[in-house]
């Protein structure tokens, strides 16, 4: 489909003590035929940990792992030492032929959303980095391509503030929070929401409510 639209009410969820995650493709033993990958993003996982839980050792292996913290602040351990992700700042982590590597709540109440990408190319070493872009509201800004072709970028919006996603063959749209109004589209999308967009020309989104989009484009 051109557009489809990606309820957070639809999405595979897992509970866990101290651990709530929203999945929305296929995981683990939850196959779903329709929701098995997207261009090269075969996982996006909404993430609500409690402090001191989350993630812990654990290995990967062929992969580009993307964390974008929501709120309270993410504490990692893996091949570059320990780091802090907090709002507002993005974690790369290339896991090379294999890593070892843990995910904590470092707040009372941390939500994060992480996307795995197929690499492209596989082996090599590992690698983590934490990057913070200068957000303008009101404008998508690129964040990252940790993958050749897949562009990570970040909106945040005013109440009433309207944005052009750009075109390109794949777009994901996620409302991480906020609302978007109601459009040609669709009835307003929420928080979890989002949208789908294959080979679709540019589109206007109204954010309803002071807003935060994490947009992945493909090429």
């Amino acid at each position: 489909m051109p557009v489809e639209i990606r309820r957070g009410t639809d999405r595979f969820v897992e509970r866990q003590p101290g651990r709530l995650t929203a999945h929305a493709f296929s995981f683990g033993s939850t196959y779903d035929p329709d929701h098995v990958r997207f261009g090269p993003m075969t996982c996006h996982d909404d993430h609500l940990l409690r402090a001191g839980e989350g993630f812990p050792a654990h290995d990967h292996a062929d992969l580009v792992i993307v964390t974008w913290v929501l709120s309270g602040a993410l504490a990692h351990t893996g091949p570059d030492g320990e780091a802090r992700v907090e709002p507002g700042q993005a974690a790369v982590l290339r896991t090379g032929d294999r890593v070892t590597h843990a995910e904590v709540a470092a707040a009372p109440q941390t939500r994060f959303v992480q996307v795995w990408l197929t690499p492209a190319e596989r082996g090599g070493d590992p690698s983590y980095a934490v990057l913070t872009p200068e957000l303008f509201p009101g404008a998508v800004v690129e964040v990252a391509e940790p993958v050749p072709g897949a562009v990570f970028s970040v909106a945040r919006l005013e109440a009433n503030q309207t944005l052009t996603v750009p075109s390109a063959p794949r777009t994901h749209v996620f409302v991480g929070r906020g609302a978007l109004l109601r459009s040609s589209l669709a009835e307003p999308l929420h928080d979890g929401d989002a949208f789908l967009f294959t080979d679709e020309p540019v589109h206007e989104l109204t954010a309803g409510v002071p807003s935060e989009l994490l947009v992945w484009s493909f090429g």
